[in-house]
């Protein structure tokens, strides 16, 4: 006698639980997955850049719909990935994929953040030395009655120096690491090295990931002649960026981790479409 497991002759459909209807007439805002590791090209000016992204992606779900398919979220990036036509990322096909989302999942609303390190190449300003310096952003895009918001937020470390401590200290002036945010709206195609120039160049001084001894007085230097409040620093980003047709709203956040105080100085600047 036979032991061998019978295999069926046809397929038999399988129930999809989540497709049932829902009898509590409860809509939700947001289903989705949070935390999903996915290696993703991002475009840059010097091309694409492979890195590795974290993806939180939602749907609402109708009052009378039990669930959202769960494996649809992942299949999407799966194919955003294979196709070579949109494989690189930037914030058109980002808006591409979450009005694909919305409506893969059949939903009213869509939400994707995106969230990912970007590595620029920088040489020392003296000697030249090659580094690498990462900088911490994230796309984010909302899709309302057919209208899609994106927007891309770049976190940049910089130096600040205190003018008030240049001006009434006899031997320098207390510095430290600061953390600019720059939330942009764009109309028109930027690149992300975009962003992160126009911050570093209105900081008292940009970072480096190497710095040989004639480096670091070039950018100790720098910095002191160079002093700025966190007010400073949000001013003349927005002055820098205000005459870019290219973006159509911003907020620029500054913070610097102060040296001499166990807080922060904070200074915000914001502007809608509409100012």
């Amino acid at each position: 006698m036979s032991t061998a497991a019978s295999v069926p002759t046809a397929f038999k459909a399988i129930e999809d639980t989540q497709n049932a209807p829902d009898i509590r007439q409860t809509p939700i805002n947001k289903v989705g997955v949070k935390g999903l590791m996915h290696p993703v090209r991002i475009a840059g000016r010097e091309g694409a850049q492979h890195t590795i992204a974290r993806f939180n992606m939602y749907v609402n779900v109708r009052h009378n719909v039990k669930g959202a398919h769960m494996s649809r979220f992942v299949e999407l990036l799966m194919r955003r990935q294979d196709e070579i036509d949109v494989g690189q990322i930037d914030l058109a096909s980002f808006e591409s994929m979450l009005t694909e989302m919305t409506r893969r999942l059949e939903a009213d609303t869509g939400h994707i953040d995106m969230s990912f390190p970007f590595f620029i190449e920088k040489s020392a300003p003296v000697s030249g030395a090659r580094s690498v310096m990462n900088y911490d952003v994230t796309f984010s895009g909302e899709l309302i009655d057919g209208t899609a918001s994106v927007r891309a937020k770049v976190v940049v470390p910089v130096t600040s120096l205190c003018p008030c401590s240049k001006n009434i200290a006899a031997y320098g002036a207390h510095n430290q690491r600061s953390h600019v945010t720059l939330t942009v709206r764009a109309g028109h195609p930027i690149f992300i090295e975009d962003l992160i120039e126009r911050v570093e160049a209105q900081a008292s001084s940009e970072l480096y990931g190497l710095l040989k001894r004639a480096d670091e007085k070039y950018v100790t230097e720098r910095a002191y002649e160079n002093p700025k409040f966190v007010e400073d620093v949000v001013r003349d980003i927005a002055l820098e960026i205000n005459d870019d047709p290219r973006i159509l709203a911003y907020r620029i956040e500054a913070e610097n981790f102060e040296s001499i105080h166990n807080h922060s100085a904070y200074a915000m600047i914001e502007k809608n479409e509409a100012d």
